[in-house]
């Protein structure tokens, strides 16, 4: 009995498609660079929610922090994960 080849040629380049686009898109990211200032910067950061506004004469900023640190375990002593998110916001308003 034949296979029907068509079904299984979609299926391919369906795929061969998908694999294609994604490779592209990995070659266009630049590759990203770690600074130890802005490293130590998130090591320092309080846990939780901060917010601090200025005020000058021609511009408007605030500032907003925010810090979670969780363990989350398998298990009451079994193997775990730390996991340590932290944003930092700046938003600027200025007269133009």
């Amino acid at each position: 009995m034949a296979l029907p080849l068509a079904p299984i040629a979609v299926v391919a380049l369906r795929y061969g498609a998908v694999a294609l686009t994604t490779y592209a898109i990995a070659r266009s990211v630049e590759r990203g660079r770690r600074d130890q200032r802005v490293e130590d910067a998130f090591d320092e950061m309080p846990e939780g929610l901060t917010a601090r506004r200025e005020k000058s004469t021609e511009q408007e900023q605030v500032n907003a922090t925010a810090r979670m640190r969780r363990v989350i375990r398998l298990g009451e002593n079994g193997p775990g994960v730390e996991i340590d998110a932290v944003g930092l916001t700046r938003i600027r308003f200025r007269k133009v």
